[in-house]
């Protein structure tokens, strides 16, 4: 077997991109705003759903103004587009206007559009726009909007439905349930979350009179599929007339991927006044104007068998859109459904998927895009099934895990799942855990007047469906190498990862192999980032692209060796003659190529069109003070199953980051608007709470991989399974030490420290009385 390659895959190297960054040396949107450039700011509703006439005429007037957009100034653009619909029996979504007109639908809801040479004269502009309010009935909630009678976001959708569809196969689940010994039963609210990246949005658009073009430069997660957003469906223009440049960019979580009004608004001032202008979000308006996440509520019930078989599975989903349809919204509680039944043998299966209008800030794809949301929901009910059985959590899952002879494995959802050894993974957190000792920790946690709770959970998603990605790679006049490809990274590493691929085949240094991605003048296709598939799609393009680059390369050098190309190997930078001393170094056939750069370039596409689905267990260990209601993470540990490990230093990041978002909702995140007035209770971050470190357990993680036989590296998704396991684990923890003290069965997320101690007392009453 040979050696592995010092820069490898499998090889924890250090990030490359780290050293610029933690040295300020970044290069983030706002660094490349001119300094001449104009300044913008939005108006937004203070209202959640009202009539309204709008004039600026006398804003115009002011010192500084460049020019103040409203909707009568916008009609010529399209709506912001929904991406989803469903080729039979399509659904008609409301229009996304660029700016309102005479009616908003949320608190944040855009008006106008302040363009002036400062940001204090933008504000001056601001106040000096008179609107007047007709305030009109708001719902928020989607219990409230579906009730009878509830406020109608839009009049020619009765009941706040959007669609109202069904998955799977009904008659077969009831029939199934009708021979059930029992049936396990819950109801869980899925909180809406806030993204909450660290750089929040921000742009920069610039327009070229001479050739009527444009640059816009953005902190976004893919810059082609924004561009050509913008251009064909709201600006009306040929993609040829618009570059969009993503610089670094701090953080994305799904929410940067789509395209929002802001940006199609500079485009028109920018092209209006030949001005460069500028725009960033400040955090109250990334409350307000960014698309949030999460945010179902779910019935979910499992028709049981004596031994603790599961027989059928049936559901009742109901997903907040907001008031308008972002650009993937509907599509995520119902992609999300598909996901429900786990990795477990469940034979008919049954959900009705209802999406839901509000008066709230739109909802969209946030890290796992409702594949987090399933999990929770099986992983939540496969408990409850243990507790109704009086079986052991671990029990009842191995009795219904698909068994690895059983793979390739069809679900009833029409999911094939292609390796794995689930119950594998589950012993080897349980032993780490040493879940067997766990009644002696409880115990002695009681001597203290506190309360253990230890609980698991085992999911799986699928992920890398964006479609193709396309990598082109190519040797530099000095020796080095570049890879232009359409992914974007938003933190992750991909400098890092797409440099190891290259290392595997050519043994270069990562400091040589050059990464360019977000500019869609440079780079011809691209899909950007999301649902974990740059690296089950991306990185397999680019291993193809080196390896085909690198046939050409011994072509080259052969001719100048006088030898055959098969008698070539390639190692740290360098060609040889196998066996022999005579080589050439990458600059030097660089230099033989001459002008023809087809022959120092290659091109590779790949789809991953079966997805790939990453699997794992998490075990929480949760310590409870019943006095105060405050929980403390004390143990935790992740088993998963990612195919094959790229690099584990970054795999554990990606691990460790998604296990913390998914440990915040559990114990703290939600959004919370007014119930009669849908005013963002949760506006900033005095009132909405974050995570800190100190919130963390030191997590231990490890990983059970199987190859993925669908993806040609082997490799499965990793960048959102932390944010999947995570809510599961740590509320059945809470749960197991509530129901061992008080028989306490349910806590919804999060699971602040107001609703633990709350649910304690009524217990406490309750048994007074």
């Amino acid at each position: 077997m040979a050696a592995p390659i010092k820069f490898g895959v499998g090889q924890s190297v250090l990030r490359k991109e780290d050293d610029a960054l933690i040295r300020g040396k970044g290069r983030y949107t706002d660094d490349f705003a001119p300094q001449a450039a104009l300044r913008c700011l939005v108006l937004r509703s203070p209202h959640a759903h009202a009539k309204f006439t709008i004039d600026a005429g006398r804003a115009r007037t002011l010192p500084g103004v460049a020019l103040i957009l409203t909707a009568a100034e916008v009609g010529d653009l399209g709506n912001l587009p929904c991406l989803f619909n469903f080729e039979t029996d399509p659904f008609t979504g409301p229009p996304y206007p660029i700016l309102a007109k005479d009616e908003v639908r949320h608190v944040g809801d855009a008006v106008a559009f302040v363009v002036a040479e400062t940001i204090d004269q933008a504000r001056d502009a601001i106040e000096a726009i008179e609107v007047k309010w007709s305030p009109l009935p708001a719902v928020t909630g989607v219990v409230n909007a579906v009730k009878k009678g509830a406020p109608q976001v839009w009049p020619d959708k009765p009941g706040n439905v959007l669609f109202d569809v069904s998955i799977g196969d009904k008659a077969a689940t009831d029939a199934a349930f009708a021979k059930a010994h029992t049936v396990a039963e819950i109801a869980i609210v899925n909180p809406r979350v806030v993204a909450s990246f660290m750089e929040t949005r921000a742009a920069v658009c610039e327009y070229d009179a001479k050739n009527d073009h444009l640059t816009l430069t953005v902190g976004s997660q893919g810059s082609h599929r924004l561009r050509d957003i913008l251009c064909q469906n709201v600006l009306n223009i040929p993609t040829d007339k618009m570059r969009v440049i993503c610089p670094d960019v701090g953080g994305g979580f799904g929410t940067k991927l789509f395209p929002y009004r802001e940006y199609a608004l500079m485009a028109v001032a920018a092209r209006k006044l030949k001005k460069a202008v500028k725009w960033s979000a400040d955090r109250s308006e990334h409350f307000m104007g960014d698309a949030q996440g999460r945010d179902n509520v779910t019935t979910a019930k499992m028709a049981l068998a004596e031994d603790g078989k599961f027989l059928a599975m049936d559901c009742d989903l109901i997903g907040d859109m907001g008031a308008y349809l972002s650009t993937f919204g509907p599509y995520i509680p119902h992609g999300g459904a598909g996901m429900l039944p786990g990795l477990y043998d469940i034979q008919a299966f049954h959900c009705r998927v209802r999406t839901i209008f509000t008066n709230s800030v739109p909802v969209d794809a946030y890290r796992g895009a409702g594949r987090p949301e399933a999990a929770y929901v099986i992983e939540r009910l496969v408990d409850a099934c243990a507790r109704k059985l009086d079986m052991t959590p671990d029990a009842i899952r191995r009795k219904n895990f698909i068994p690895p002879k059983a793979l390739p494995y069809k679900t009833a959802t029409g999911k094939v799942y292609d390796s794995g050894d689930f119950a594998a993974h589950l012993k080897r957190a349980m032993d780490i855990a040493e879940w067997k000792e766990f009644s002696k920790r409880a115990k002695a946690a009681k001597k203290n007047g506190l309360i253990r709770g230890i609980g698991l959970a085992s999911y799986v998603e699928v992920c890398g469906t964006m479609g193709e990605e396309t990598a082109n790679v190519r040797m530099d006049p000095n020796g080095d190498i570049t890879v232009l490809i359409g992914t974007q990274s938003s933190g992750q590493g991909h400098q890092t990862a797409y440099a190891q691929i290259v290392a595997e085949q050519f043994g270069v240094a990562p400091e040589r192999v050059h990464v360019h991605q977000g500019d869609t003048a440079e780079i011809a296709t691209g899909l950007g980032t999301g649902g974990s598939a740059s690296i089950p799609s991306g990185g397999v393009s680019v291993e193809r692209a080196t390896r085909e680059l690198g046939q050409k390369l011994k072509e080259i050098a052969a001719q100048a060796l006088e030898a055959s190309a098969g008698d070539l190997e390639i190692t740290d930078g360098i060609i040889r003659i196998a066996g022999t001393d005579r080589s050439m170094s990458f600059a030097d056939v660089a230099k033989r190529a001459g002008a023809d750069p087809s022959k120092l370039n290659a091109s590779a596409t790949f789809a991953s069109a079966d997805g790939t689905y990453p699997n794992g267990t998490h075990v929480a260990e949760v310590e409870i003070d019943p006095a105060t209601g405050i929980i403390k993470i004390v143990n935790y540990v992740i088993v998963d199953d990612f195919g094959k490990t790229l690099n584990p230093l970054l795999l554990a990041g990606q691990v460790h980051g998604g296990a913390m978002q998914g440990i915040g909702q559990a114990l703290m995140e939600q959004v919370v608007y007014g119930a009669t007035d849908g005013q963002l209770i949760t506006a900033t971050y005095m009132d909405y709470a974050l995570p800190r470190a100190a919130d963390g357990p030191a997590f231990v993680f490890e990983t059970n991989n199987i190859p993925c036989t669908t993806n040609p590296m082997g490799v499965k998704g990793a960048g959102e399974a932390g944010a999947i396991g995570s809510c599961p684990a740590v509320v059945n923890a809470i749960v197991d030490g509530l129901w061992r003290e008080y028989k306490i069965d349910h806590i919804d997320m999060p699971a602040t420290p107001e609703r633990v101690w709350i649910a304690i007392n009524e217990h406490h009453r309750r048994h007074s009385l």
